[in-house]
Parts: structure tokens; sequence; C-alpha cells
């Protein structure tokens, strides 16, 4: 009973957190939307594991406005390219492992979302100097959603894990007290 309480609250929890932390004042672009998405697919059933960024960004974007359907596919899109490397992982979850997706998902991030807001926004002229005026310019939004990744993935990942790790040891530590 308690199992299926948490398999319902911990998705009802991530969505609430992520969208709580897009209305709190935080640097541009640090945000816990990315390691949600690796969160999910490293520890939530499959069903949950991709929609669970998706609806605290949807959430969200009612209130605080929607913006090029263009550029909010590739914000998207993403995310469910972040859950999806995540899933490469969940059978095998290591420190090192989760560190180079959460890099990875962090550069993917930003070149995809530069890329549509060069291609389809107004800007930047939509020629090559553009494009990496596009990305020049986002250098510093990429500093801080790369720490934002890498900080909410070691809160979320690193808490989980170490309770995952008290269960364990107190599991071991019950079942030697019974061999007694």
């Amino acid at each position: 009973m308690l199992k299926n309480i948490t398999k319902i609250i911990t998705p009802i929890l991530l969505i609430i957190l992520g969208v709580a932390t897009r209305f709190l004042p935080h640097p541009a672009n640090f945000a816990p939307i990315g390691a949600i998405a690796l969160f999910g697919a490293l520890y939530l059933p499959k069903k949950y594991a991709l929609i669970i960024p998706l609806l605290a960004m949807f959430i969200s974007d009612i209130f605080i406005g929607f913006y090029s359907w263009q550029i909010m596919v590739a914000v998207y899109g993403s995310f469910i390219l972040a859950g999806i490397l995540g899933l490469t992982i969940r059978k095998n979850i290591k420190f090192a492992s989760v560190l180079s997706i959460t890099l990875l998902s962090s550069v993917l991030f930003f070149i995809i979302t530069n890329f549509a807001v060069w291609a389809f926004g107004t800007m930047y002229i939509h020629n090559f100097t553009g494009l990496m005026q596009s990305y020049i310019m986002a250098i510093p939004f990429f500093k801080n959603s790369l720490l934002g990744d890498l900080f909410y993935v070691g809160v979320l990942v690193g808490g989980y894990e170490a309770i995952l790790f008290r269960r364990s040891r107190a599991t071991e530590e019950s079942l030697l007290k019974t061999q007694i």
C-alpha cells in the first residue's frame, strides 16, 4: 500500500517542484526541469518518466505565458531527449553515467534550443553569423542551465540514492538481528 502511494506522490511532488521553482526568483535557466526529466527516467515507472517534466513546464507556462510554438517544441523536446538519455542508463545507475548524461543533456538543450531561437526567432540574422551569435549570446544562460542541472540532479538523484542506501542498510541490519 505504502509503495503504491509513493509511486503516486513522487511524480506529483516533482511536478509541484518544477512548477514552483519557475515562479521563485532564480538566475535565468537555473531550474530543475532537466533534472526532473533525468530523475523520472532513472527511478519512476516509465509511463511517468517523460510526461512529468512536460507537465511541470506546461502548467507553469499557462501562468508565465506561452511563446513561439516552434521554440516551445524545441524546449519541450529537449526535456524529452533528456528523459530518453536517462532511460539508457536506468539499469546501470553509477555516478559517472549520471554525470555524463547530465552534461550531455545540458549541452543538447543548449544546442537545440538556441538553434530554434535563431531559426524561428527574429533576434538574429538567418545566416551562419547569426547562428553563431545566437550561441555566443546564450553562453551565460548555458552556464546557469548546466549549474542548475548539476545542482538539481545532485539533490534529486543523490538524495534518492541516500534514501535507498539507508533502506538497504536497515533491511540488512534487521536480517542480521533475526539471524542472531
